[in-house]
């Protein structure tokens, strides 16, 4: 329980390492990238600028994960982009209910995904009973595949698990959404599209609705819900400090994450101490049990000399663009949030301003209040009324607000 509340914190501490500067080391192999995966279906793809995002590059079908019933489930490849605007091939995994309705509800759901290797994304570890690797929560979704709706999950942290660029995943979770819609045997080009998710997962879908407008005008975006996502990631990694942490292992991953998307504009690993170099190569492939391991008790300051990178403008800007709160976009579609006011993991104040700023362009949005200190705790107590309120927008009710 101890490790599945930490993991729970991954996203919360992502920046923590990130914000921090470190003494300058010979040159090696670093960034590290993640291990390949040796399946065809994940090889790299040519001539990706001739396609467009959301086209789909291969697919295939897979045989029902574990504790999944009555569904049928579709890998898809396709076209998306990164957060330098280059084109880069993304893969979801498609969970359909046998007795769906063509164009019948789609429901992108975002996964917390603490990881650093390919193999910790869902298109690998939903069929994992590997107790480093599965998604335990990934069951609970068979309450969506018994209302009939399809259920579309992203591994949206892109194909070198770059873990903390929040805004990279929710342009995978657009494109995610597209590449759905347009796989003709799965009946959906019609359908009304939902977005949820939870800590990293919410992160991942707060930006997508962000997005949406400017991203992906065309999509059916009926409505997205969010819990716990942090909004403001420099105000979080502030927040935070650097005094040793038993989550700090999920610090550092989201750090080498960071760098695997911005190599140049936040170049953490050429500065690693050689306790901090140690701890990347034991971390290049991980996932959440080991990621913990390595950096429980560990603080910033014993992988670094010096905190100048802080105050780093190019550092700084590359943190911010990843931070909801400091995006201009507001959601087309209606919003519910839900989070705990006492949630210690995340700057709740940043939550409020995101939802004041959507109040005032005029978004419907409800918020719940949970009455848990507990992260996790609070995202249980929450997810049966997000379900209940993106039910009712699928059946077309006008989205209530408490604004």
């Amino acid at each position: 329980m101890r490790l599945t509340k930490l993991a729970g914190a991954a996203c919360l501490t992502a920046v923590a390492v990130a914000c921090s500067a470190l003494v300058a080391a010979p040159a090696t192999a670093f960034p590290l990238e993640p291990t390949p995966i040796s399946d065809a279906f994940y090889a790299p793809v040519p001539d990706l600028e001739a396609t467009n995002p959301g086209d789909i590059i291969s697919s295939r079908m897979m045989p029902p994960p574990p504790g999944f019933f009555d569904s049928d489930v579709w890998q898809l490849r396709f076209r998306s982009t990164n957060s330098a605007g280059e084109p880069i091939a993304a893969v979801n995994t498609v969970l359909v209910p046998r007795d769906k309705a063509p164009n019948g509800p789609l429901l992108s759901y975002q996964h917390i995904i603490n990881a650093l290797g390919l193999e910790c994304a869902p298109s690998q570890a939903l069929w994992s009973q590997d107790p480093n690797l599965v998604i335990r929560e990934a069951p609970a979704l068979n309450v969506a595949l018994q209302r009939g709706w399809t259920i579309a999950i992203a591994d949206h942290l892109g194909p070198n698990s770059a873990y903390g660029a929040a805004k990279l995943g929710g342009q995978i979770v657009l494109d995610s959404i597209r590449a759905t819609q347009r796989f003709e045997q799965l009946q959906l080009q019609e359908s009304p599209v939902a977005l949820a998710g939870y800590s990293g997962g919410g992160m991942a879908t707060a930006w997508a609705a962000a997005l949406h407008n400017d991203y992906a005008p065309e999509l059916n975006i009926v409505g997205s819900a969010t819990g716990g996502a942090p909004m403001n990631l420099e105000r979080m990694a502030r927040d935070l400090g650097f005094s040793p942490h038993p989550a700090f292992g999920l610090a550092f991953a989201a750090a080498m994450g960071l760098e695997r998307e911005y190599p140049t504009r936040i170049p953490i690993s050429q500065q690693l101490n050689p306790l901090g170099q140690q701890m990347a190569t034991e971390l290049q492939d991980a996932c959440t049990n080991d990621i913990l391991a390595v950096g429980a008790g560990k603080s910033a300051m014993q992988v670094a000399g010096s905190l100048s990178l802080i105050e780093s403008p190019e550092m700084i800007a590359a943190v911010n663009e990843n931070s909801v709160e400091l995006y201009s976009g507001v959601p087309k579609a209606p919003y519910f949030e839900w989070h705990s006011p006492t949630d210690a993991l995340i700057p709740v104040s940043s939550i409020d301003n995101t939802i004041a700023r959507y109040c005032a362009a005029g978004v419907p949005v409800t918020r719940l209040i949970v009455p848990s200190n507990d992260h996790l705790t609070a995202a249980l107590l929450g997810l049966p009324q997000a379900l209940d309120w993106i039910d009712a927008r699928f059946n077309g009710v006008p989205a209530p607000s408490n604004c």
